[in-house]
């Protein structure tokens, strides 16, 4: 497992001027096109959002008052709420209202057609299956990874690993009573399938 802080993680300006984007991971590592991608992302201000054809998107909220998401034909105005996953695809153009001012969000993106991911908020102990890549980040409380470089994690940091990782082993355990995480759990489709 891989540790991060996001505010150790160093900032891109969007090119629309809207916000910045703070990756987490990007595999494979140097490609000019990812696989999947994790990033955390602060919006300063209403707008549309990039488009990014051939990617299924999962917009987590983890700070703000909230987001509505419109997209005219798919749907309209739909509020995300901190620590409730919505999936899309990065196919559609869609444009973003900040009702309560500025947010921060986590953003998992995977390739059509050759990776899938569940982003499901959690508060009881993970444990990552072998095969399988993810991020697991704290929305609040203390969380401890386990194994021989096992450390405590608090709000805004986590792990990361690849699906050719070994086994988490313990994975990642509550150590308060009101821890509450995101886990995104990527899998490549020939994993499912047996294939891989």
């Amino acid at each position: 497992m891989r540790h991060f802080d996001v505010e150790t993680l160093t900032p891109g300006r969007w090119r629309n001027g809207g916000g910045a984007t703070r990756e987490i991971a990007s595999r494979p590592a140097g490609g000019e096109e990812f696989g999947w991608r994790a990033s955390v992302a602060d919006i300063d201000r209403e707008g549309p959002f990039s488009v990014f054809p051939g990617v299924d998107r999962t917009f987590t909220l983890l700070a703000g008052d909230g987001v509505r998401l419109t997209c005219p034909g798919e749907f309209e105005r739909l509020p995300a709420r901190v620590g409730e996953p919505f999936a899309f695809s990065g196919d559609l153009s869609i444009s973003a209202e900040l009702p309560g001012g500025a947010c921060r969000a986590l953003n998992i993106m995977v390739r059509q057609g050759s990776w899938t991911a569940r982003v499901e908020r959690v508060a009881g102990r993970v444990a990552p299956p072998a095969g399988h890549a993810g991020v697991f980040y704290v929305l609040r409380g203390r969380w401890q990874t386990g194994g021989g470089d096992g450390r405590a994690l608090e709000s805004g940091q986590g792990v990361w690993w690849d699906e050719d990782d070994d086994a988490p082993g313990e994975g990642v355990a509550p150590l308060s009573p009101d821890a509450v995480a995101l886990w995104a759990d990527v899998t490549a489709l020939g994993r499912l399938t047996g294939r891989a």
